[in-house]
């Protein structure tokens, strides 16, 4: 009888390992949250700055005006594609994380070792999120090189 809680002191050991194992790929969750949020909400502004510039398009009869909205659609459009693609990577980058603790309890709970497994997965997730800030650095320069400040060209003279 002595042997069972001998083996139950174990295991609980070996689970709070774990757990201090998964400690760290939980708070990398929260940081990926986090830009997940700022992706959406950035995705959220261009759609609606979209909206507005087609409804301008389709009100407006002056030809130089609907090119110059047309571009900027285009600019809108291009980046829009840069933070779904973000979004995307930033979700699969969050859902290897969320294997890593999976297979981390699994090990404790089923007292194996998955060679290699918990590595790999987290080798792919910081791809993920690696590609996903690169999107998103890239859609940052797109916006900032399209930014103007003040009238429009004919309008300064």
């Amino acid at each position: 009888m002595a042997v069972f809680p001998a083996l139950i002191a174990a295991q609980s050991a070996n689970v709070v390992t774990y757990i201090q194992l998964a400690v760290a790929p939980a708070f990398l969750l929260a940081g990926v949250g986090s830009m997940l949020m700022v992706l959406t909400n950035r995705l959220a502004r261009i759609i609606d700055r979209a909206r507005q510039m087609e409804d301008r398009y389709q009100a407006s009869v002056d030809s130089d005006l609907r090119r110059r909205l047309h571009r900027d659609l285009g600019v809108l459009s291009q980046r829009a594609r840069l933070v779904g693609r973000a979004i995307a990577f930033c979700t699969a980058c969050s859902l290897f994380v969320s294997l890593v603790i999976v297979v981390l309890f699994v090990q404790s709970l089923l007292e194996v070792y998955l060679h290699g497994l918990v590595p790999l997965l987290f080798i792919v997730a910081m791809t993920a999120f690696i590609i996903a800030l690169l999107l998103f650095l890239r859609e940052i320069q797109i916006a900032t090189a399209a930014l103007r400040i003040g009238p429009p060209d004919d309008e300064a003279s």
